[in-house]
């Protein structure tokens, strides 16, 4: 299971420079996952913008109905959960721990855990084109396939079946969430031989048709 860092206390006053500090370390930037407070995402996204951190918060949007009106909202896409895309040093989480509302990394002995680029990627491109989402149970393993042509060539997920439908199941492993794109109509290839496979149809590779 994952364990989470616990905040600690800090000075205050420290807080610009550990910023300054995270912004100008050395080496390569890499996704990290953080929980947040109940129903604070995206204050905490407010926060980590205003000292200079890259932060993603995945949005979906949803009817409301209230008595006397409707609206539609934007709600995170995975409850409880902000990414954010610092160095792996020490120092670079420091005023990430600051931020009001962040109870700690995700990881082993809560430094955290490096999340894959293609993970993030993938939901930032669903989410960019506006393809329809729904929570969808984890799924971890399994035969992945890669949508070939259209606004989602390239994305890789896990095909399934739910209700009679098809849909490609992307997930994000540390948090172990994972939510389904209806793709019905879509052509996919199997992934499972290798980078080389691609969505060519010549020279015998298999491309599926999904009805």
């Amino acid at each position: 299971m994952s364990t989470l860092a616990t905040v600690r206390d800090g000075n205050d006053a420290s807080e610009p420079a550990a910023a300054e500090q995270c912004a100008t370390l050395a080496g390569d930037l890499r996704w990290f996952a953080i929980q947040t407070r109940s129903r604070h995402e995206k204050r905490v996204t407010a926060g980590l913008r205003e000292k200079a951190v890259e932060v993603y918060l995945p949005l979906s949007s949803a009817d409301h109905q209230w008595s006397d009106r409707r609206k539609v909202v934007e709600l995170p896409l995975f409850p409880g959960y902000v990414f954010v895309k610092i160095a792996h040093e020490a120092p670079a989480r420091v005023p990430v721990l600051q931020t009001d509302g962040v109870l700690g990394f995700l990881g082993v002995r809560g430094v955290g855990v490096p999340i894959p680029d293609e993970e993030i990627a993938t939901i930032q491109t669903v989410l960019r084109e506006k393809i329809p989402v729904e929570p969808h149970p984890f799924v971890q393993v399994g035969e992945k396939v890669r949508i070939c042509g259209g606004s989602l060539d390239g994305l890789e997920g896990l095909l399934t079946g739910m209700e009679g439908k098809k849909n490609l199941v992307v997930s994000i492993d540390l948090i172990e969430r994972s939510v389904a794109i209806r793709i019905s109509g879509f052509r996919v290839v199997p992934v499972s031989a290798g980078p080389q496979r691609t969505c060519q149809t010549e020279n015998g590779r298999r491309v599926l048709a999904v009805q």
